[in-house]
Parts: C-alpha cells; sequence; structure tokens
C-alpha cells in the first residue's frame, strides 16, 4: 500500500478539520464553489470525480470477463451479497439504527438523508482498492479482476435501479433525472474514458507504460478525493460543530453491515467448497464500498450540505482500518477455513495458481 492508502484515515480527519476550520474563515469562497452549477452538477467536484475515479477504472481489464467461469462459485457468491444482500441489508441498518434507535440523537430534517447515503454507499461496489486488500489476503489475482470487471460492468445498468428502488421505500423522494445524469456522468464516461485511455497506453508502451502512468495517477486520484473532503467538510461544519456525534452514529450501520457482508460471503464460499484464495477476496469485494462514485452521486443528488453526502463520507473514514481487521480475520482463519467438509471435498484444479497453493514450499514467507 502506498503512503496515501495506508494513512487514508488520517488524511480524512485532516481533511474533516481543514475543511471545518475553512468553512468557517472563508465562507465566501466555499459558497462560490458551491455555486458553480450547470443542470444541477457542481463542475468543481465533477472535475475532482472525475480525478479521483477515472485512474481507478485504469486498472480494470474487461477481457477479464472471459474469466468469470473458472471461479464460478466464488463469483456467483460475491454477486449475490453485492447485489442481492449489501444495498438492501444497508437500507435495513439504516432504517433500524438511523431511522429509530438513534433518532432522537440526530437533526431531525436529516434523517432520510442519511439513510440515502447508506443507500447510496452500499449500492456502489469496490473498485480499486480490493486489488490491495485481495493482495493482502494472498487472493487468487485472476479471481479477483474478473470479479471487479463483472461488477463494474453490472453497476453501470443496476446502481440506480437499486438505489431508486430503496430510496422509494424509505419514502425519499428520487429525483430521477439526476440519478440518471450521475449514472452516465460518474461510472458510463469514465468507464468510456478510462478503457480507452488503457487500450491506448498498452498499444503504444505495454503494461511497463501503464503501470507507470498508474504510478502517477494514483496520487492523483487520492488529492482529488482529499480535496473534494475539504469541499465537503466546509459546507457540513456547522452542523459537526453542533452534532459531534453525528458521525460516531452514523458509522454503526456501515460497521456492522461490513462484517456482515463479510462474513456471510466468507461462509458461503466455505460451504460451496471454494478455496481460501478465492474465499478472501470474495469476502472483501463483497464488504467494501466504491467510496468515491458514492460521494459523487449523494452530492450530486442531495447537495453538499446534505446528510447523504456527509453518510458516505464517514464510510471512507473508516474504510481503511475496517477492512484491514477483515483482511487479518481472513488471514488468521485460513486453518479454520480449510478444515471445513465442503471446502476438502473440492477436487485439485488443473494447473493451480501458485497463491493458492495450501502447502507452501519450506522458507516460503507465505
Amino acid at each position: 500500500m502506498s503512503i496515501f492508502e495506508r494513512y487514508l484515515t488520517l488524511w480524512v480527519a485532516l481533511c474533516i478539520v481543514a475543511g471545518i476550520a475553512l468553512g468557517h474563515a472563508v465562507p465566501g469562497a466555499f459558497q462560490a464553489v458551491g455555486a458553480a452549477e450547470v443542470a444541477r452538477v457542481n463542475l468543481p467536484v465533477a472535475v475532482l470525480i472525475w480525478l479521483m475515479v477515472i485512474p481507478m477504472l485504469l486498472k480494470i481489464d474487461f477481457a477479464a470477463l472471459g474469466e468469470v467461469g473458472r471461479h464460478w462459485r466464488g463469483i456467483g457468491v460475491t454477486l449475490f451479497i453485492n447485489w442481492a444482500v449489501k444495498p438492501f441489508s444497508m437500507a435495513a441498518l439504516g432504517w433500524l439504527f438511523v431511522g429509530w434507535l438513534f433518532r432522537s440523537w440526530l437533526p431531525a430534517d436529516q434523517i432520510d438523508s442519511y439513510i440515502a447515503g447508506l443507500i447510496i454507499l452500499a449500492a456502489a461496489p469496490c473498485t480499486a482498492m480490493v486489488f490491495v486488500w485481495s493482495n493482502l489476503t494472498r487472493g487468487e489475482p485472476h479471481f479477483t479482476l474478473s470479479q471487479v470487471a463483472l461488477n463494474d460492468a453490472i453497476m453501470v445498468v443496476a446502481f440506480a435501479p437499486i438505489v431508486g428502488l430503496l430510496l422509494g421505500l424509505s419514502a425519499i423522494t428520487v429525483p430521477w433525472d439526476t440519478l440518471v445524469l450521475s449514472v452516465v456522468l460518474y461510472i458510463v464516461i469514465p468507464v468510456m474514458l478510462a478503457q480507452g485511455l488503457r487500450r491506448w497506453v498498452l498499444a503504444t508502451g505495454g503494461e511497463s507504460a501503464l503501470g507507470r502512468l498508474l504510478q502517477v495517477l494514483g496520487p492523483v486520484s487520492l488529492v482529488a478525493l482529499l480535496a473534494t473532503l475539504v469541499l465537503l467538510f466546509g459546507f457540513q461544519g456547522e452542523q459537526i460543530i453542533a452534532q459531534p456525534l453525528v458521525i460516531v452514529l452514523l458509522a454503526v450501520p456501515i460497521l456492522i453491515q461490513v462484517y456482515f457482508n463479510a462474513g456471510l460471503a466468507y461462509l458461503l464460499n466455505r460451504v460451496a467448497g471454494e478455496q481460501h484464495c478465492v474465499a478472501g477476496p470474495s469476502a472483501l469485494i463483497g464488504a467494501s464500498n466504491f467510496f468515491e462514485l458514492a460521494v459523487a452521486a449523494a452530492i450530486s443528488l442531495f447537495g453538499f450540505h446534505s446528510g447523504a453526502a456527509l453518510a458516505t463520507v464517514v464510510g471512507v473514514l473508516i474504510e481503511v482500518p475496517v477492512m484491514l481487521s477483515v483482511v487479518s480475520i481472513v488471514n488468521r482463519s485460513k486453518g479454520w477455513y480449510e478444515r471445513g467438509n465442503a471446502a476438502s471435498r473440492m477436487p485439485v484444479p488443473t494447473n493451480p495458481d501458485p497463491s493458492c497453493d495450501p502447502h507452501p514450499a519450506q522458507g516460503d514467507p507465505r
């Protein structure tokens, strides 16, 4: 992990402080940024979002979709968690905690907006950081790449309907025109641009050129994310100072959702007889979120001042420490996983990937 990725929680915390301080010191500047809109799209934020999202999507090779059938058990489990469980479980947790248990401690006029933000966060499966988490669990790289590519392809068509359905069930007015515009701006166009750039770089310079480009753009992506957070907290500062408990309360359903979905994916892979090197990244993909897209969609749909935008940022704040804890659980439980009856009955694959070798050679650091 780069220093930006390793200390992402610290950078987010510093952006919270910087955003709140700047929001009080130069409110006019933030108002000018907030007013720079065309068709409800904030132009400065749109540029920052593209700088965030496109470098992430450059890592995805949609040709990997041809590998989907190779680990069909793990693919099936992850798709079930990402699209049939996670958005709906998050909506249920939002209704339970934000809409009921914590209601008296939260601003009454933002309750629905907080729930909307949690739903948006859960409806976008993670894209880029998954490669880090998979590597830390010695995950099967072909599975991880094909699963992420498949999730991104599904997200183009499924993100808006799922968000719209769950917002409707929550009695939240769905601005369909803005939701569809967000999907086009922050999913469809970035995917097309990233894939076009990826193919051109590979054609002219090969894998080494793509690697160098990703090294340059990786920090740009995270800096754009942090700049967006400074803007967001510049607008949210007064609310956070008045209600500092809000961030902690919003973190509760997010934490429960992460561990629930990761645990369920891990157990289902064990029952299905999938190898540990597939079950690990499957659990991590099932639990983590594409928070860059979530932040962009929440701002587009509800604005900088909204509770929805704040809820998505809480997901960013806790992403790294929570996912590293899931990585630790997956790694420490490998022996238990492989003692499972279903896993032990799985036939040994032809030409297995070395990263899935359950008995590494003596001296292997694994």
